[in-house]
């Protein structure tokens, strides 16, 4: 009969005779199945937290509660990257969005510049300002004033005009004109002008239109030229003919808009537009004057600018 200690004693010794037996295979390859499937989720996890796609700038951990929770102890310094990187990008947006406003603006400004230049061309091949345009806003078509003659004899006021008779200037306007004596400097081209400019003080248009429109032709670069063309403009509009004069003004200003003789140009245009009661295109070119030039608008031109205004109703 076996002893009552051995019979207390044999299952205690089976039990450690099964827990110290090898576990199966099989059991061993569930259990590193079930940590290689957590490294794996963990691993993407990690991915999509340093590298979001397109749906959002970042995609919550892909582990499932049989698989343990996200990694929590996720490199801090791959998170302070991304959001620099995303920081920055947000800054370089707001940057773009500006910038595209701002050249939005620019262009309505141009485009609205260019609109009242275009509406201020229309000079038709004899001078005058082309009426045959339908349009809702006048426009004057780029002029090519037909000048006078260039052939300058020994007495300008030998020259004829529009205006003068037919039977030629009187000998004591002859004696006049040659009374007014013409410089003798080193800048022969200056000199032409300024014999222009004192032809043209002295009232004698028709010789100063002769005189000038040789001067504008033969020196066109010179520095002058923006003088010349202007006091053309003036020589006629002076003389009562405005539509002479205002394909001179006209091709002052376009020629070079920051030229020293432009902005006045541009107002005796649209005094040019005034005297041939050309409302519209007056106040075109009023409008343009006051905002292209608000220093002489309110500087040397000032007076003549107020004037002009006054008398058209824009």
């Amino acid at each position: 009969m076996s002893s009552p200690i051995l019979r207390f004693v044999a299952p205690l010794l089976a039990a450690s005779v099964v827990a110290t037996t090898p576990m199966p295979v099989v059991a061993q390859d569930a259990v590193s199945e079930a940590r290689l499937r957590k490294v794996e989720a963990e691993v993407r996890a990690l991915q999509r937290r340093v590298f979001p796609g397109g749906e959002g700038r970042f995609f919550e951990p892909q582990i499932d509660s049989a698989s343990g929770s996200a990694a929590s102890s996720t490199n801090p310094n791959s998170t302070t990257a991304v959001t620099d990187i995303l920081a920055r990008l947000e800054a370089i947006e707001l940057q773009l969005q500006r910038l595209t406003a701002e050249s939005e603006v620019n262009t309505n400004s141009i485009s609205g510049l260019d609109m009242r230049v275009r509406a201020l061309e229309g000079v038709d091949t004899n001078g005058g300002v082309s009426m045959t345009a339908p349009s809702s806003s006048p426009v004057l078509a780029s002029p090519t004033p037909t000048p006078a003659s260039t052939s300058l004899g020994s007495a300008p006021a030998t020259a004829a005009s529009s205006t003068a008779s037919t039977a030629g200037p009187s000998a004591q306007r002859i004696a006049a004109v040659q009374a007014i004596t013409k410089p003798q400097t080193d800048d022969a081209a200056d000199d032409e002008y300024s014999y222009g400019f004192r032809l043209w003080q002295a009232g004698f248009y028709p010789e100063a239109q002769q005189q000038l429109s040789k001067f504008v032709e033969e020196h066109p670069s010179h520095w002058r030229t923006t003088y010349g063309r202007n006091l053309l403009g003036r020589a006629y509009l002076d003389n009562n003919q405005a539509r002479e004069a205002a394909p001179w003004f006209l091709r002052n200003y376009q020629s070079d808009k920051k030229a020293a003789r432009a902005g006045d140009s541009l107002l005796f245009l649209a005094e040019a537009m005034i005297a041939m009661e050309d409302t519209s295109r007056a106040c075109i070119a009023l409008a343009e004057f006051g905002e292209t030039y608000p220093a002489l608008a309110s500087g040397r031109l000032s007076d003549k600018y107020e004037s002009n205004r006054k008398k058209v109703s824009c």
